[in-house]
């Protein structure tokens, strides 16, 4: 099983990983040539992904509701399929990304015209009132938004506190939170990875307004509610 398991790894990155600079490098020239129609490209790389994992033996099950409306998708973070999957997963997502994936070549235009926001660390008041500024503004679009309020991928069977700037944005932003677990990290999150079923679990909505360490209970409750438990084969 290693061994085959290692095969198809090596082949899911020899599909993936030149596809994923084409995709790049797309996106990078469509941004600066007719940023009206950047969106396709991102979308259909992460599209790919998913159809990448394949390869390896890898599924994606989708469980909860999702209701209408803007709304602040609060995720686990487990591995790079987290963020990869984002425009699969939302419709049409603005994820908050940090500041030093804009250095990038490439990535910087083609994030900033398909809509993110750079998340600014230790850089100041000014930075931080840009930041909070974009994330309103897009957030008045009706556009979903989602962050990773553990701020850096966390191993599965795991529980690390949110990130300060977490409860900021949510009482700036006034929208409700929807907590996503998910438990990618076991089979994804390797060199070889494992085939199984990557469980993405869509919590209750969570209300604005809440005290700090409420609305922090609460998520990190519920973004960790597949952290228990193994992946599905």
């Amino acid at each position: 099983m290693t061994a085959l398991a290692a095969l198809r790894s090596a082949l899911f990155y020899l599909v993936f990983y030149p596809a994923s600079a084409v995709f790049v490098l797309g996106s990078a020239l469509v941004a600066l040539v007719s940023p009206a129609h950047v969106r396709p490209v991102p979308d259909a790389w992460s599209r790919f992904h998913r159809a990448s994992l394949r390869i390896v033996g890898i599924r994606v099950r989708e469980l909860g509701p999702r209701p209408a409306g803007p709304a602040l998708y609060a995720l686990k973070h487990e591995s790079y399929f987290d963020a990869i999957d984002l425009p699969t997963l939302l419709d049409y997502p603005v994820p908050f990304a940090k500041q030093e994936l804009y250095a990038l070549p490439g990535w910087s235009r083609a994030a900033l015209t398909y809509g993110s926001v750079p998340i600014a660390r230790d850089q100041g008041a000014r930075t931080l009132r840009t930041m909070l500024t974009e994330a309103k503004r897009f957030a008045a679009t009706g556009r979903p938004l989602a962050i990773f309020p553990e701020g850096t991928r966390v191993p599965h069977g795991t529980i690390v506190p949110l990130q300060a700037g977490f409860a900021g944005i949510y009482k700036v932003l006034g929208l409700p939170v929807i907590p996503v677990a998910i438990d990618s990290g076991p089979l994804y999150h390797r060199w070889i990875k494992r085939p199984g079923t990557i469980t993405v679990l869509f919590g209750d909505p969570i209300e604005p307004g809440l005290p700090r360490d409420e609305i922090e209970a609460r998520v990190l409750a519920a973004i960790n509610a597949l952290n228990t438990r193994p992946p599905e084969a």
